[in-house]
């Protein structure tokens, strides 16, 4: 039976509380008892995938705040989605090492809020005390690294600026590979690229030279190219202002074909010792080896088969869709290449 905690105190402190969620409306934190075996059962800590919360804990702000805590090392997976960026946050559960947060929903509610108006004084105040909680160790000397959803990428900079210890790797897809994922999904992939995209917009991180009514008449994979594009010049634009130094690129296909030589430069780029043993640990463990949502084995070469067939079904249009992006690209100003490269 699970015991509950005698004050706040032991719920602050315990990083197996998961920060979960915040309201804005009673400016509160939900905590939820989330121990690290819940973690790696679950593809990510989001309410649909976590066992139910039989006695999560509200809190008031003001009083989580006033609780000293220990902190730890906090670096971020941003992502564009569809590009190994949970399986990368998977093989960041050593313990005694580091602790990977698979898409924190707590973000995604400042997000919401946000978009639906709050004062930017109030949502930068909450992200930063979000980030403190999260930063919560789950054993001495481990650090944290947080893989958001990447519908909180347009918070990205805010976090990097108010966080100047952290690093952060922006991991993305290619884009033949990002399009193929989205036409192998059908009805449920064309749906997601257009949430996206309506995200983005309200974010004002869609500058392509469309019109709004443009947008409209874009097919599915057009507008899934677009959210690439705009994910991409944002975190150009973040690597030219923050620097390699803190910000590191990666695509996903450089990550599948060298994970050893991935894992140990991001491994360096994060300020973390991992010592020869933690690297074989790392890329010989579950997360390089056995698949991120159904957690059966898979591997490189399925993956590759897996787009392959996407291309058969859908090769016309994806091929033409790639070449209108280009093209919407070299019109916009934006390189597909990104700098500040993980591995040279």
């Amino acid at each position: 039976m699970q015991r509950l905690p005698s004050n706040i105190d032991e719920v602050v402190r315990d990083a197996a509380w998961l920060a979960h969620r915040y309201d804005p409306g009673h400016d509160a934190f939900h905590f939820r008892l989330t121990p690290r075996d819940v973690h790696r059962s679950v593809t990510f800590i989001t309410e649909e995938l976590l066992p139910p919360a039989r006695n999560p804990i509200i809190l008031r702000r003001q009083d989580v705040m006033a609780v000293r805590r220990a902190e730890a090392p906090l670096h971020f997976i941003f992502h564009s989605a569809y590009c190994c960026s949970t399986m990368l946050a998977r093989a960041f559960d050593l313990d005694g090492f580091a602790m990977g947060l698979k898409e924190p929903v707590v973000l995604n509610d400042l997000v919401g809020w946000r978009r639906r108006g709050a004062p930017p004084q109030q949502v930068a105040e909450i992200l930063g005390h979000s980030l403190d909680l999260l930063a919560r160790p789950f054993g001495d000397g481990e650090a944290v690294i947080v893989k958001p959803s990447n519908v909180v990428n347009g918070l990205a900079e805010a976090v990097l600026a108010m966080r100047p210890q952290s690093r952060a790797l922006f991991l993305y897809a290619p884009l033949p590979t990002y399009l193929r994922s989205i036409a192998r999904k059908d009805m449920w992939g064309r749906l997601w690229v257009r949430e996206l995209m309506i995200g983005l917009l309200k974010d004002g991180l869609v500058d392509l030279g469309f019109s709004d009514e443009q947008y409209l008449g874009l097919t599915d994979l057009q507008v899934g190219a677009v959210g690439w594009l705009a994910q991409h010049a944002l975190f150009a634009r973040l690597v030219t202002r923050f620097g390699r130094e803190r910000l590191v690129t990666l695509d996903s296909e450089r990550l599948l074909a060298e994970p050893k030589a991935a894992v140990a430069s991001l491994l360096h780029h994060f300020a973390l010792d991992g010592k020869d043993e933690t690297l074989e640990r790392i890329v010989t463990g579950p997360a390089f080896t056995s698949h991120s949502k159904s957690r059966t084995a898979f591997t490189a070469e399925q993956r590759e088969a897996e787009q392959r067939d996407a291309a058969a079904v859908h090769g016309d249009e994806l091929a033409k869709v790639e070449q209108w992006a280009h093209a919407v690209a070299a019109a916009a100003g934006l390189s597909f290449t990104l700098g500040a490269p993980l591995i040279a």
